[in-house]
């Protein structure tokens, strides 16, 4: 009986990551990270101004966190009562929701077509989909690095943390870290807004990625095969503003052997990232390809890993 729970919660998962390679995320179906964002718009509205607002913001993160964990558990533990196969649905389509893989990879793609078809202007419209920085003054060359920079983040982001948590803590762990990522890229910012409100999201965000961000950047360097990479990792992954988005852009740039990081504009503030690797070469359609193809392989290896490990910890 535990073998067949096994093999119904792997199939489960296999299913979702087919479902997120062929469809991405569904934009004509209610998607649970929409609702994530619409409260806490709705509580961030409501509460961020006057005075204690680092307590407020606090309160906030940490009340929506609870939530979610408690709201997913208690979904779970009475699907597994009603019937074993809505369990398995469930986990199916959550799972589904938690990657994001697909996705990246188009808006990548589509940030360097459009550079490359429709010039500047629209490549910068094309690349504020996806980034938080001020687009409006960036160059080709700066276009398309940002692109790459957000495709190795965000594969740690929208695919080996979500994995990671659901291995640990299945379902309820992987709505619960995809909204303390929500929190962290709508009020995790260091602005006037959100320094003291946001201040606990972004921490909580750090914390949810330490291990998931140095866990990407090593699939990375394996699917690559790449010293550089492995070089650039111990040389530069710490040097980022951010505890954890330098190691995945820090492997990328190995991968690829470019220059990532510098001085960039998020929220209207100048944030000086200093910058990952030496070699400030042209960017071509290339390493868009290669960038694709390290992030299908590290989310394939992510999946078969994570069925491994559900396997030994006996799901």
């Amino acid at each position: 009986m535990m073998t067949e729970s096994l093999l119904l919660m792997s199939g489960a998962v296999f299913t979702a990551y087919v479902l997120d390679l062929v469809l991405g995320d569904p934009v004509a179906l209610p998607h649970p990270i929409v609702y994530f964002g619409k409260t806490i718009s709705f509580c961030e509205k409501r509460l961020n101004k006057g005075t204690y607002r680092l307590l407020k913001g606090a309160v906030v993160a940490i009340g929506l966190i609870a939530m979610v964990y408690l709201l997913f558990y208690f979904l779970m533990y009475l699907s597994a009562k009603v019937n074993p196969w809505l369990t398995v649905m469930l986990t199916c389509l959550f799972f589904f929701y938690g990657l994001a893989n697909k996705t990246l990879i188009k808006e990548g793609i589509a940030v360097f077509r459009v550079v490359e078809n429709e010039g500047v202007e629209a490549g910068r419209r094309q690349l504020s989909r996806i980034v938080g920085r001020d687009t409006s003054q960036l160059s080709e060359q700066q276009i398309k690095k940002a692109a790459l920079e957000t495709m190795a983040e965000n594969l740690s982001d929208g695919v080996v943390a979500p994995v990671f948590w659901f291995v640990l803590l299945g379902v309820p762990g992987m709505m619960v870290y995809k909204m303390i990522n929500t929190l962290d890229s709508m009020i995790g910012y260091k602005n006037d807004r959100y320094l003291y409100f946001g201040r606990v999201a972004a921490y909580v965000d750090d914390v949810a990625n330490y291990l998931p961000a140095r866990l990407t950047a090593l699939l990375m360097l394996v699917v690559s095969c790449s010293y550089r990479a492995l070089l650039f990792v111990f040389k530069f992954g710490n040097k980022h503003s951010s505890p954890n988005a330098g190691y995945p852009e820090a492997a990328l740039a190995g991968i690829l052997n470019v220059q990532f990081g510098g001085p960039n504009v998020y929220h209207g503030q100048l944030v000086d990232k200093p910058y990952i690797g030496k070699v400030d070469r042209t960017l071509n359609y290339s390493d868009v390809r290669k960038t694709v193809y390290v992030n299908h392989a590290v989310t394939t290896v992510c999946i078969v890993l994570c069925v491994i490990v559900r396997y030994i910890i006996q799901w």
